[in-house]
């Protein structure tokens, strides 16, 4: 059904949404749960086969998680503080390397 790279995906997004409704629920950060969520649809576009091209697709999720590593960095910087962003920065680097490192 799915590859390797695509299950990787499939449990980042799902990360990537609790960790969105956990910043919500535990801090009221509706900017976590509207971002998270936006992220998560544009990675679910880029992971449902026959939305995009397969490579473009591979490509586009890339940049999103590159994107998404920039936005944990500079959120893990600014608090100095490892969660959630510093755990997320980890967690984004390792579904980057997983996806490009073992494709199918």
């Amino acid at each position: 059904m799915h590859n390797f790279a695509d299950k990787v995906l499939w449990v980042y997004i799902v990360l990537l949404l609790l960790g969105g409704l956990i910043g919500f629920l535990k801090a009221g950060s509706k900017v976590s749960l509207i971002s998270s969520s936006v992220f998560a649809a544009a990675l679910v576009l880029t992971a449902v086969p026959g939305v995009f091209q397969p490579a473009f697709a591979r490509g586009l999720a890339n940049v999103i998680l590159a994107a998404l590593l920039v936005v944990f960095a500079v959120r893990l910087a600014k608090t100095k503080k490892f969660m959630p962003s510093g755990l997320m920065l980890v967690l984004t680097i390792l579904a980057l390397a997983l996806r490009n490192l073992f494709k199918d």
